[in-house]
């Protein structure tokens, strides 16, 4: 079973055998393609007709949306035009805005540093979503 579909079975969210192959290429997209891996729909798309032609676009968008709406994948935009999709797994981003890379990092200062921010405002932190962007400092 791949982690979405783990996801999947913990939130009630039944999965069709299209759903099945979207789920197993979006589990599979960090393993194969990296960290650095945020497909969008499209994209998405042309990897999942080589396991399954008949999978339209259509049921594509449907079912990212579907698994956004259930907290299984996180949407972003980077601030390139098209929304990019990955598994919620609680790590922030830095963005390279000449390159477009993505950096995806994890800082127990920072996770901390929300948690207090948070405290002090009397809340307790449910969920966050950081992104930083920046450009590579010449040497």
């Amino acid at each position: 079973m791949s982690i979405i579909e783990d996801k999947c079975k913990e939130k009630g969210v039944r999965l069709t055998d299209q759903r099945k192959v979207i789920a197993k290429i979006l589990s599979e997209s960090k393993e194969q393609y990296g960290s650095k891996d945020h497909p969008d729909v499209d994209e998405l798309h042309k990897r999942v007709t080589q396991v399954d032609e008949k999978i339209s676009i259509a049921t594509v968008y449907r079912t990212v949306k579907l698994f956004e709406e259930a907290g299984i994948l996180v949407k972003h935009d980077f601030k390139a035009g098209k929304a990019r999709y990955e598994i919620n797994d609680d790590h922030n981003h830095l963005i390279d805005i000449n390159s477009g890379e993505i950096i995806e990092f994890v800082d127990k200062d920072i996770e901390e540093l929300q948690k207090k921010i948070a405290k002090k405002h009397g809340y307790n932190l449910v969920d966050h979503k950081l992104e930083l962007y920046g450009s590579k400092i010449k040497k």
